[in-house]
């Protein structure tokens, strides 16, 4: 048992080290991650909200966390920054197939990335994690959309928060 557990650990840790040398070499656009100290299953992660979307300008942090079974099992991933969409809950929890049932050991960090992009560029109101958000983005994207963008405004402003506290 405790030969099994090194081995997966070491495993784990070699396959971290050459997912965090591939995002180093091939950035993901609009993302960023990596470790959050000298443990390496535990990293935090950045999305800048996607063009033409009402998370623009938004910058969004998110932990990530590596189980001991990665990558035969999913990261679990939340965001840390408040967000306004129907498939990311108050508590950060994400719903996306691929962190879930539709985990592959062939996916990486850089693929998620970029799956949490797709998912803030277009949401699925039909797979809610918040049913509220998802019933007025389908009956009104545009007040749903204005909705979104004031609390980016408020909550994912980074460094340029011109509201007071």
């Amino acid at each position: 048992m405790l030969i099994t557990f090194i081995i997966m650990s070491n495993l784990l840790i070699k396959r971290l080290q050459n997912e965090l040398t591939d995002l180093t070499n091939n950035p993901v656009s609009n993302c960023s991650a990596g470790p959050k100290n000298s443990d390496l299953t535990q990293w935090q992660a950045t999305i800048f909200g996607p063009e033409d979307t009402p998370y623009f300008g938004g910058v969004f942090e998110l932990d990530i966390k590596f189980p001991n079974e990665y990558p035969f099992k999913p990261p679990k991933v939340y965001f840390t920054t408040p967000i306004y969409h129907c498939n990311i809950n108050r508590q950060g929890g994400i719903c996306l197939d691929i962190l879930k049932d539709n985990w592959s050991p062939a996916l990486n960090i850089s693929k998620l990335l970029l799956s949490i992009c797709s998912l803030l560029a277009e949401p699925n109101p039909n797979d809610p994690l918040v049913p509220e958000i998802a019933e007025l983005l389908k009956k009104n994207k545009d007040v749903h959309d204005a909705n979104a963008r004031e609390y980016t405004l408020q909550h994912a402003n980074g460094n340029f928060n011109t509201f007071e506290d």
